[in-house]
């Protein structure tokens, strides 16, 4: 058996081989022998088999121990499951050698103080840093190869005037693998689906990726939109690693469809307003060459069509805020190492890896050769925007600390992350005209990363007029919009932090905050009656859920009260000294200091106003048991984006239960599930026993919490646990509603008369078709404050994407805790469609319903979407931690 299955192997592997006559040359060239290749380091040749992440990290290890003289291996971040995400750092000789210099005076171009004499004089003398990305999507797997054939053309060829003028006038800094946990879960996946020869059927199992694939890092992110939000490890170490190169072009390398053939830049409209002419400019310059290199070797592309750049957290936006030429480029996919496209043609992957080499051998070129263009201009980007910052009447922005503490201090840090110089006052303060009692923190625009700093923290970023005339001409022609993501991203909205802008402010008082270094909290004292920690942000959840998995006691009102002085908002949790063990007070001080949030100490139980303690207003809370609804039919970046804000921002552990698993669960062990975002085939994964199951859970005390598409199945006949329904396009034409004195027998209508093309375009509507798509934008919401779901809200805000809409829910059924605004305060930011304005008014954001003796909440769009609506944050705790108070 074991020499029958070697012999498949051998004849398999024999078959891969020569699969392709090519070894590891991409094009022709004179290699240096003494410079190990791919096979010869991990026994196949480039393009011939899919290299996993292992392999790549021990090749280029290989390299660097063959040419140390040239290249310098660098280790950035750790993915969640361990794996190191490294550079390739590769230059002449002599640039290696004084890569320290090189940074220093990179960093002085980058910094925008220079003299226009001294800036030139740097730019005459500094090579060029070119930042080449792969494989962000681990699933799109012919640019990690594609990384490594050009980390070895660049080491071994020899005698080539185009590799030796990249050598020696720039620095090629190659990320080969930026989503190590993907790749290996897409490797793992391809490699057990494999048979006697690859396969070119896209429906054949090596093409089909079972769930979660292999797109999403550990946590099922996508990683090409976490670039702002720096949720995850592998995101965080990269932008630190560009801060420190200051790159002048960076690519971010893809796949697409099998169908597609290239792209590259020029990129799409819409454009973001921070990217200049001169950054379009040097897209077309690349462009053109890229065109050269693929006319030459019968590559066929293409350019502008889609892929646009107005999103800053996108791998081809953030780094171009910051003033480098950053672009996307995407292979058709051959998702495997053959497939065959829909005109017939076979794609393999030797020509996916081969076209990658190609354009980013192709940029490389570009810069080497304009290595002097490309300097200045980036040294000018940073030096205007410095400028262009200290004109505006917007100049600083100033946040309010006094209410969500420790959520303006996470936000502090993500900023000093991304290189935004921070400040920060303790204590009373004033700024634009405005007492901050507990101090603020403060971003001057007027920094050489201004445009990007403008871009994440305005109220919004202006769409293209004449882009999105023909958006809604598209719209009125029956064809979708051309936006790629969303249209509003505000950093302070989605933080629900408050903000005031103004042209002037004195900072001599306020001091840089450190990456890493967030407020102290004072250390409490010994207090007679208990410790009080507020519910008014996501930190002081996580205190509590602490506290709670500590085994104290604390116990919780919906109503606010008085202590002293101070006034307490709804959901506070108060641990009393009474009934918990002697070391609450020294562990609530660890705890407390750790987190950065706050306790109280309480020396009597007496209350000014509101209830007392002892009331049956206040109610006990236990750390909830959590289940999430994991696996086929859920969407894996949400149900990831779930699991990590309760794991890794409120510290609550989580179980992922399969969908098809639910149904034989003992869900009685849990006090909450959640169903994220679903597909269609939600209900069908599920199953009658599970549907059964989960109402059952709710009947006998659960709480049952569904996002966005899940309400399609909550609402359902088969579920029928939440009493509303999806909404069809709004209309205010009578005729478009009904098929009024239709005599269907004879298949006849009553007679019409259509006098205007509004009135054609009204009578062929289809009356059940679904509002028009919204493309993201930021709205406001109205907030039941009676209700204890909206503890710790005054306001807040919703991101809101797709096209559902649901009917509010009648009183006599539950409660519309959080609605949308009336139309004309609805839009916070972004672009929303006008028929839609109207009819999301009023309707419900978030959604409580009683069944038995447990609780349905809705919500009809996420709350935890790519893990950067940190303001609702507080919102799903009041779901999982005080919802089960509640019920029963």
């Amino acid at each position: 058996m074991i020499r029958w299955v070697f012999g498949i192997f051998t004849f398999f592997l024999s078959f891969v081989i020569a699969f392709n006559a090519a070894s590891q040359n991409m094009i022709e060239a004179n290699y240096d022998s003494k410079i190990p290749t791919l096979l010869e380091s991990v026994g196949h040749s480039n393009g011939d088999r899919i290299t996993s992440p292992a392999q790549a990290l021990s090749y280029l290890n290989n390299l660097q121990t063959s040419a140390p003289e040239s290249m310098i291996i660098n280790s950035y971040a750790k993915s969640w499951q361990g794996r190191d995400l490294v550079t390739a750092i590769i230059s002449s000789p002599e640039n290696i050698e004084r890569l320290d210099e090189i940074k220093a005076d990179i960093q002085k171009l980058a910094d925008g103080n220079l003299s226009p004499e001294d800036r030139k004089k740097l730019v005459i003398n500094t090579p060029a840093v070119t930042w080449l990305s792969y494989g962000v999507h681990g699933d799109e797997i012919s640019s990690t190869d594609a990384g490594l054939s050009l980390a070895y053309h660049l080491l071994a060829a020899q005698d080539d005037p185009i590799v030796n003028t990249i050598l020696k006038d720039t620095i090629v800094i190659i990320d080969p693998v930026q989503n190590p946990d993907g790749r290996e879960r897409f490797v793992q996946s391809f490699e057990s689906s494999l048979g006697l020869e690859p396969l070119s059927d896209r429906y054949s199992a090596e093409h089909d990726q079972p769930w979660p694939g292999g797109r999403f890092n550990h946590y099922l992110f996508d990683l090409n939109r976490d670039w702002f939000a720096v949720s995850q490890p592998e995101t965080r170490g990269k932008i630190k690693a560009i801060l420190e190169w200051n790159p002048v072009v960076v690519v971010d390398a893809h796949e697409m469809d099998g169908d597609e053939t290239y792209f590259f830049a020029p990129a799409a409209k819409p454009f973001n307003p921070g990217i200049t002419d001169k950054q379009r400019e040097k897209q077309f310059l690349l462009g053109k060459n890229h065109a050269d290199w693929f006319d030459k070797y019968g590559i066929e592309y293409f350019t502008r069509e889609i892929f646009d750049q107005f999103y800053p957290g996108y791998g081809d936006m953030w780094p171009t805020l910051n003033g480098a030429i950053a672009m996307t480029y995407e292979q058709g996919s051959a998702r495997g190492l053959l497939y065959k496209r829909s005109n017939g043609e076979e794609l393999t992957y030797f020509e996916s890896v081969k076209n990658h080499f190609i354009a980013t051998l192709s940029t490389a070129e570009v810069v080497a050769k304009n290595r002097n263009l490309f300097l200045k201009d980036y040294a000018n980007y940073r030096a205007s925007t410095l400028k262009e910052g200290q004109k505006s009447n917007n100049r600083y922005f100033v946040v309010d600390r006094s209410k969500k503490a420790w959520d303006v201090d996470q936000f502090a840090q993500r900023m000093v992350l991304q290189g935004i110089n921070t400040h920060q006052v303790i204590g009373s303060s004033k700024f634009c005209g405005q007492e901050y009692p507990k101090g603020a923190v403060i971003i001057d625009q007027a920094q050489p990363n201004g445009r990007l700093i403008k871009s994440l923290l305005a109220d919004s970023t202006p769409l293209p007029k004449d882009f999105m005339a023909e958006q809604e001409s598209r719209r009125d022609r029956g064809l979708p919009h051309e936006l790629y993501d969303v249209t509003a991203w505000s950093i302070p909205m989605m933080d629900g932090l408050s903000v005031t802008t103004c042209k002037s402010a004195d900072l001599s008082e306020a001091a840089l905050i450190k990456l890493g270094e967030t407020p102290k909290i004072p250390s409490i004292s010994k207090a007679s009656f208990g410790y009080a920690i507020p519910w008014s942000d996501a930190g002081q959840a996580k205190l509590v859920l602490a506290a709670l998995s500590e085994g104290f006691k604390g116990k919780t009102t919906d109503k606010s009260f008085t202590v002293g002085d101070r006034e307490y908002p709804r959901g506070t949790t108060i641990f009393p000294v009474k009934g918990n063990p002697e070391n609450l007070v020294s562990r609530l001080n660890e705890i407390s200091s750790k987190i950065g949030a706050e306790v109280v100490p309480m020396e009597s139980s007496w209350v000014e106003d509101g209830p007392n303690f002892g009331s049956n207003e206040f109610k006990y809370l236990k750390l909830p048991k959590i289940a999430l609804a994991w696996g086929e039919g859920t969407v894996p970046t949400e149900t990831g984006a779930t699991r990590f804000v309760i794991e890794r921002y409120l510290g609550a552990p989580v179980t992922p239960i399969r969908v098809k698993t639910l149904g034989r669960a003992t869900l009685e062990d849990y006090d909450v599930i959640i169903l994220p975002q679903t597909y269609s085939n939600f209900s069908y994964v599920l199953g009658d026993t599970g549907i059964e199951a989960l109402k059952t859970f709710v009947s006998n005390g659960g709480v049952l919490v569904g996002f966005d598409t899940a309400l399609e199945t909550l609402t359902s006949e088969n579920f029928d646990l939440l009493s509303t329904s999806l909404e069809t396009a709004a209309t205010e034409d009578e005729n478009n509603k009904e098929d009024k004195g239709a005599n269907k027998e004879n298949n006849l209508v009553p007679g019409t008369v259509i006098k205007t093309k509004d009135d054609y375009k009204a009578a062929i509507t289809d009356p059940e078709k679904n509002p028009d798509s919204v493309p993201g934008v930021l709205v406001n919401t109205i907030i039941d404050t009676d209700h204890w779901l909206s503890a710790g809200y005054e306001e807040a805000s919703a991101l809101l994407r797709g096209s559902n809409i649901y009917q509010p829910l009648n009183e006599a059924d539950g409660t519309n805790v959080f609605s949308y605004a009336g139309p004309e305060e609805l839009l916070k930011s972004g672009y929303l469609w006008e028929e839609n304005r109207r009819q999301l008014a009023f309707k419900p954001f978030v959604m409580a319903q009683p069944h038995g003796e447990g609780i349905v909440i809705g919500f009809t769009q996420s709350p935890v979407t790519r893990a950067y609506l940190n303001g609702l944050t507080l919102l799903l705790a009041n779901a999982i931690v005080l919802g089960p108070a509640h019920t029963g």
